[in-house]
């Protein structure tokens, strides 16, 4: 008896925390997400134009909270039209045959006085295990997270051929974000 009065306890607390958590949607007109890699050791930085965030996420329990990202990857954009044109090749981001990327995460934990989002990201039809770490900040009936990471391009096939080597290219690709968010609902 006294198991299933332990049961119920926890499953009551596991309804409860559930039910403090808010569905968060993007609101993009205050919302940036960058990637920045090196071109012979020089910052080469480039921006996804279009891409949107949603989660259901309670500060205050992050464990059970949810974050989808979706990228629509052939929005982008490093600023030069011919760099822009390579990106979207076979070599790089192969536009026509993965013109989005999706990063999915239902494990969110506290790390000190920020969040980690463990998830998997999907990008070029190569998933990988990644773990995103971020503030969040309310605002009034808003919130504001961000961050950055790092991952390596190879993993998932970005720079094929000629670009495999890393002499040119680094290896690492380092992502930034800032989305401001609204309760949806």
């Amino acid at each position: 008896m006294k198991r299933l009065a332990c049961l119920v306890s926890l499953l009551a607390c596991a309804v409860f925390q559930l039910a403090h958590a808010a569905d968060w949607k993007m609101e993009p007109s205050g919302s940036r997400l960058e990637f920045i890699t090196s071109f012979e050791t020089i910052p080469a930085p480039g921006v996804f134009k279009d891409f949107d965030v949603r989660t259901r996420f309670d500060p205050q329990a992050p464990a059970g909270g949810r974050l989808d990202v979706t990228i629509k990857v052939v929005s982008a954009d490093m600023a030069s039209a011919d760099i822009n044109k390579a990106i979207a090749g076979v070599e790089w981001f192969d536009f026509a045959r993965h013109p989005q990327a999706e990063f999915h995460a239902t494990d969110i934990v506290r790390a000190a006085n920020r969040y980690v989002a463990h998830g998997t990201l999907t990008l070029k039809g190569v998933q990988q295990p990644v773990d995103v770490p971020f503030s969040w900040t309310p605002a009034g009936d808003g919130a504001t997270m961000a961050g950055e990471f790092v991952i390596k391009r190879a993993p998932f096939g970005i720079g094929t051929g000629e670009w495999v080597a890393t002499d040119v290219i680094g290896p690492d690709v380092t992502v930034k974000f800032r989305v401001r968010l609204r309760k949806d609902g």
